[in-house]
């Protein structure tokens, strides 16, 4: 859940998803490239040239972009997650950016998630990012008192489903969305959103909103099959769990991001060849999947940019490994978990201001391409020493190594490949596969290969 904090940050209680019986809906984002690069509060002008310089050329399907509507004031990141209006007038652009943006993206070969925040409102009064007055219960032209849940505490039990629903997250103005009024509204902002060109929504906070709510606003829009991610946080005993929110869409896999931070700082890689459903998540089909986001890059839950290797690796078998529909998170540094983006979210360039730009590590940026190229092909030819190398195939397409030792290693490796001359995009060096199928290779410590057919020149 999108951490909207008050006036000091207040950490979220980690929520939960229930479950329904889950019916069939499109999940993974629909065409061939599945993965989406999430550039948490960049401005818009900023996410349209990244779109052009990095991520087409590089084979992202998607970016996700921080919620555009018109939001209260602050310097905090989080000040984002409380809305106003509905108008797109936030830190991060006008509408006028916003549609330029989308054109741009699009014309770059990606379609464009919008980051919408459904649940609730804002805390507290003032005059919003776009100079809108409002209070708490009343913001002007919009909602009044009557379109709010009636309890007006805070969300404090998630074993109690109608408290986890109908009360308020950290102090936020909790929309009455059982109502037809609230209903057509958020589905008319959705709609909006549409017309600008929007491929599809995270919906956040959607724990907090009855999957039958959510439905209902789907059915609404102009174009009812968008692609459709939830924010449903995985709780053992929780009230909402979130298999009933997969008739919906996809949803949001907590675990496999909980999980990866422990096999990869505590425990053995070996573990991971039966990763997703195996280990009781959600089918791969309606799973979206990430190793960090924005809110466990700061809460500790999960791996992040300071995690060194752990991290680069934990991406790249992400990206490898053929469970759900990956994010790649890219932020920027913190010290203070509150901080807003650098320069007002405008990325001038990566790796300087404190842009972290994971999407763009060569390591893991490499990865797209292969996964692009390796879709829909079974895991083959796994191997394991055991403890912390792993190696397997993508069919006939692709093959991958990572060796999180503290040694190196160097072995003889049985792929599926045809015979050939590869690049290693890990290290832009080339590998020959011979006509066994076989390779030798020496992976330093902490190092990975990653070889895939089409690419055969470094």
């Amino acid at each position: 859940m999108a951490r909207r904090t008050l006036p000091t940050a207040v950490a979220l209680t980690a929520a939960a998803l229930v479950g329904m019986t889950p019916t069939a809906a499109e999940a993974s984002p629909p065409g061939t490239k599945d993965v989406t690069a999430v550039l948490f509060e960049w401005n818009y002008a900023s996410v349209a040239k990244e779109c052009t310089t990095t991520l087409g050329p590089a084979g992202y399907g998607y970016v996700q972009v921080s919620p555009p509507a018109e939001h209260i004031q602050g310097a905090q990141w989080w000040t984002s997650y409380q809305p106003v209006s509905y108008k797109i007038a936030g830190r991060l652009g006008d509408r006028t950016a916003f549609r330029n943006m989308v054109n741009t993206c699009h014309a770059a070969g990606v379609k464009v998630v919008a980051d919408t925040v459904i649940n609730h409102m804002s805390a507290g009064s003032g005059t919003g990012t776009g100079g809108s007055s409002y209070t708490k219960y009343d913001y002007p032209g919009l909602y009044s008192v009557y379109d709010f849940d009636d309890c007006t505490s805070q969300v404090s039990n998630y074993s109690d489903r109608w408290n986890v629903q109908h009360c308020e997250l950290v102090g936020l103005a909790d929309l009455d969305t059982g109502e037809e009024y609230v209903r057509k509204t958020i589905a008319g902002y959705l709609n909006d959103l549409l017309t600008l060109g929007v491929d599809g929504f995270r919906i956040d906070a959607a724990k907090h909103i009855p999957a039958g709510d959510l439905a209902n606003i789907k059915s609404r829009l102009t174009n009812p099959s968008a692609y459709w991610k939830q924010e449903v946080i995985y709780g053992a005993g929780e009230a909402v769990q979130p298999s009933e929110y997969t008739g919906n869409g996809d949803v949001q896999e907590f675990r496999y991001a909980y999980d990866l931070k422990r096999v990869f700082t505590s425990e053995k890689l070996a573990y991971l060849n039966n990763y997703g459903e195996g280990w009781g998540y959600l089918n791969s089909s309606v799973a979206g999947v990430f190793v960090d986001n924005h809110d466990t890059e700061r809460n500790g839950s999960t791996l992040n940019y300071k995690s060194g290797a752990n991290y680069t690796l934990a991406n790249v078998f992400m990206l490898a490994w053929p469970y759900g529909a990956p994010d790649v998170n890219s932020g920027y540094e913190w010290s203070d978990a509150d901080a807003g983006p650098p320069n007002g979210g405008q990325m001038n360039a990566c790796w300087q201001d404190g842009w972290k730009c994971q999407h763009a590590w060569p390591e893991i940026k490499s990865m797209v391409a292969f996964r692009n190229a390796t879709r829909g092909q079974a895991v083959t030819n796994w191997w394991d020493n055991g403890n912390n190398a792993i190696a397997f195939g993508r069919g006939s397409k692709g093959y991958v190594a990572i060796n999180h030792e503290s040694s190196s290693l160097t072995r003889t490796y049985q792929t599926s490949l045809p015979a050939g001359t590869y690049c290693n995009v890990q290290n832009n060096t080339p590998v020959t596969v011979n006509s066994s199928g076989q390779f030798t290779a020496t992976l330093g410590s902490n190092t990975a290969l990653a070889l895939y057919a089409g690419k055969s020149s470094c």
